[in-house]
């Protein structure tokens, strides 16, 4: 008798427990966080239909980080970030200095100065890998050419065979006397191996982890990861984009074939922006005290080659959880799409939206821009894929065009362009994650031949796609609409 009392007195305070610790999480949520309605009510949801489950996902995924000054802004640093802001203002006052096609965008380009601190540089040239082996051939090639330092940041990097041949240069410019620093996102390496990072620390080479795991198991902060991908080499050239580091991209994973992704090689005066984005973080993940005019003294860093679109105007645009205020990827975003007179292209792996970008996207649709959406044929993550092809899939009522990428092959590019006018190629994909969840950079170019040859990229991808029309949506099966319903209800937190 005593022990049955004792049993379902303990059964009882547990499931008092569990409900006191998902009401303190509602309270953290709604008072503390102050995150969007959407993903509040998301997770209130979770918290309230699945309690002990509900609560052991929050503490997991859904609870916030510490915001308050994660990226400390040094002395020098502040002159630096000043000047350049200063600098931009002064440009675009001018329109003398402007090319006419960018004198209709100078909103856009105060915008992201104003928020970002994204310094406007006009002396760049650039040039667009379609194709994850001309990025992995040119990375490797620049690597190699280094004689001062490289700084090296991926949010993946995996030892297989291109990890390794990445890991030798390394190595390799090490013993030539070149600085070399490389920063990776704990979660997305987690197969990353510890005697390849024993061997890279014991030559020399500064390794930096990006909120690292509890014995590679427990990650206290695993919602919000580093997604950059950065390589600046002697502050000359710098290479953006969606690939990571890792022989999938190189389509040798059957399960996803082959990998179409697109990625950046930067030269000019956008490097430096780039390489502060790099020493933040840096800083920040090791803690190390570097000399700022050591990597920032003014180069002649304007290297075209015979495929590079010159004199292209560039920001450089970072943005993460760290600042609660604004999401300012996503504001360029909005002002280009809220911009476009003609044409919006948008290629993204993950299409999930809140409430302002779809109704802006409504808008463009019928104001008769010719909206395009293209995402993947095949998911790596099924709830965001069917999340995704919802709300795709809800803009082709508006007059959207809608296009799955190859089936035999995984679409990870994140790229949009509009008018022939404005390019943005970088990390940040069009979902809630990448705007508010994840650290993200993002090269946004003022360029009509940028634009246009983005512009043609997506337009042969046309040619390996399958337009989903409005008919062929509203026929997708029922087993679909229930997926696409839950996905949706989760995507706030997805």
């Amino acid at each position: 008798m005593n022990l049955s009392f004792i049993k379902d007195s303990a059964y009882e305070m547990f499931v008092t427990l569990i409900y006191i610790l998902n009401f303190s999480a509602v309270l953290h949520l709604i008072f503390r966080e102050k995150r969007d309605t959407q993903t509040t009510m998301a997770w209130i949801l979770i918290l309230l239909t699945i309690p002990a489950v509900g609560f052991v996902l929050y503490i997991t995924f859904g609870h916030g980080i510490s915001k308050d000054n994660m990226f400390k802004i040094k002395e020098e640093e502040d002159r630096i970030l000043k000047d350049n802001i200063v600098n931009t203002h002064a440009k675009l006052e001018c329109d003398n200095n402007l090319d006419a096609s960018l004198v209709a965008n100078r909103d856009i380009i105060y915008a992201l100065a104003n928020s970002n601190y994204a310094h406007y540089s006009t002396n760049n040239s650039v040039d667009i890998y379609e194709k994850p082996n001309e990025f992995f051939d040119s990375l490797l090639d620049e690597l190699k050419k280094a004689k001062e330092y490289i700084n090296i940041q991926f949010y993946i990097f995996k030892d297989d065979d291109i990890g390794n041949k990445i890991i030798d240069i390394l190595l390799e410019k090490l013993n030539e006397g070149v600085e070399v620093r490389l920063l990776y996102d704990a979660v997305g390496s987690r197969l990353f191996s510890d005697r390849s990072i024993d061997k890279l620390k014991k030559a020399g080479v500064k390794v930096g982890c990006f909120f690292p795991s509890f014995m590679k198991v427990v990650n206290f902060n695993l919602n919000y990861r580093n997604h950059r991908k950065i390589v600046v080499i002697d502050g000359n050239v710098g290479f953006v984009g969606g690939n990571n580091v890792g022989d999938e991209y190189l389509g040798k994973d059957p399960k996803f074939g082959y990998w179409r992704d697109t990625h950046l090689k930067l030269t000019g005066e956008c490097v430096r922006d780039l390489n502060i984005r790099f020493m933040l973080d840096w800083r920040f993940t090791t803690q190390e005290n570097l000399d700022m005019d050591k990597y920032f003294i003014q180069k002649n860093t304007m290297i075209p080659t015979e495929t590079s679109c010159d004199n292209v105007g560039v920001q450089i645009v970072s943005s993460g959880p760290d600042i609660t205020e604004l999401d300012e990827i996503k504001y360029g975003y909005m002002k280009m799409i809220q911009g476009a007179k003609k044409y919006l292209y948008i290629q993204s792996p993950y299409f999930i939206l809140d409430k302002t970008l779809v109704d802006i996207l409504r808008v463009a649709c019928l104001s008769g821009v010719d909206v395009r959406i293209m995402i993947p044929s095949k998911p790596d993550h099924p709830f965001v894929y069917w999340a995704s092809y919802s709300y795709a899939g809800e803009l082709l009522k508006f007059g959207a065009k809608l296009y799955t990428y190859d089936e035999n092959a995984f679409l990870h590019a994140k790229t949009i362009v509009i008018d022939d006018t404005i390019c943005s190629i970088g990390t940040a994909n069009m979902d809630i994650r990448s705007f508010e969840l994840n650290f993200e950079v993002n090269a946004f170019m003022y360029s009509p031949e940028v634009a246009r040859k983005q512009k043609k990229i997506f337009e042969n991808d046309i040619l390996k796609s399958k337009e989903i029309t409005l008919d062929i949506y509203n026929s997708r099966s029922n087993i679909v609409r229930i997926k696409q319903s839950i996905s949706r209800l989760l995507s706030p937190v997805l």
